[in-house]
């Protein structure tokens, strides 16, 4: 199955997190392609949007392959068994996660601005991207906000490969993806449209849902919010 675009999979993420509606939940999505999807999360959930930046830390001499990631408050996630592997060294990975940090708070500042990070302490947070491939930045993005004391802790994603379940159930308490195909090369494969999203939309969509919600039209959800996950789409459930 295709997703037609990133938002066509956040309408579809939306209706298999119904049960979470009428707990209030705190959106969060990773940038930038995130960003989309969670928009429409937020937005039938009636729910906040912000984000939460991870970066994934790059091998020695192959920068397209990820030996972990770190996210804005300095939480680390490292695949030790390829970093050791590779023989990663100690000063080659602390310099690596120098230079994202200073890239993450660049970010932080362009798309928040200096608006304090939000106090989600006794609440359901929802950390929602486009889909995830080695699961390094959702992993590190997972722990920053587990730091933060929400009550409950959700991954969202549409797609994912079969076998990340298990690595994802360690960092969050429940894992709702649409989609684990067999055959798993990269997120892009699984939407028609997979075109790059701008900072200018990402932006654009965190102020958006923060006009909706100030101006009281925030609460788009689909009724009560009630009904089950058997209500919305199929949903991988990982055992």
């Amino acid at each position: 199955m295709l997703f037609r675009d990133r938002r066509e999979a956040g309408e579809q993420l939306a209706a298999a997190l119904r049960k979470y509606r009428d707990r209030r939940p705190y959106v969060l999505a990773i940038p930038r392609g995130g960003v989309v999807v969670g928009y429409e999360v937020a937005a039938a959930l009636g729910a906040p949007l912000d984000v939460v930046v991870p970066r994934k830390l790059r091998a020695p001499g192959n920068p397209e392959l990820a030996i972990g990631a770190v996210a804005h408050d300095g939480s680390v996630y490292l695949d030790e068994a390829l970093a050791a592997t590779l023989r990663v060294a100690d000063d080659y990975l602390q310099a690596e996660i120098a230079e994202q940090s200073v890239e993450i708070q660049r970010r932080m500042r362009l798309y928040r601005g200096d608006r304090p990070l939000p106090d989600l302490s006794g609440m359901v947070a929802v950390v929602v991207d486009d889909g995830i491939a080695t699961g390094s930045t959702m992993i590190a993005a997972l722990r920053a906000t587990r730091a933060t004391r929400p009550v409950w802790l959700v991954v969202a994603i549409p797609v994912a490969p079969a076998d990340s379940g298990h690595r994802l159930h360690a960092e969050a308490d429940d894992v709702v993806c649409l989609q684990t195909p067999p055959v798993f090369y990269a997120v892009g494969q699984f939407y028609e449209n997979f075109a790059q999203t701008t900072d200018e939309e990402v932006i654009g969509l965190l102020r958006r849902r923060e006009t909706e919600l100030e101006g009281g039209t925030g609460d788009q959800g689909p009724g009560t919010g009630e009904g089950n996950l058997l209500d919305g789409p199929d949903v991988v459930q990982w055992l």
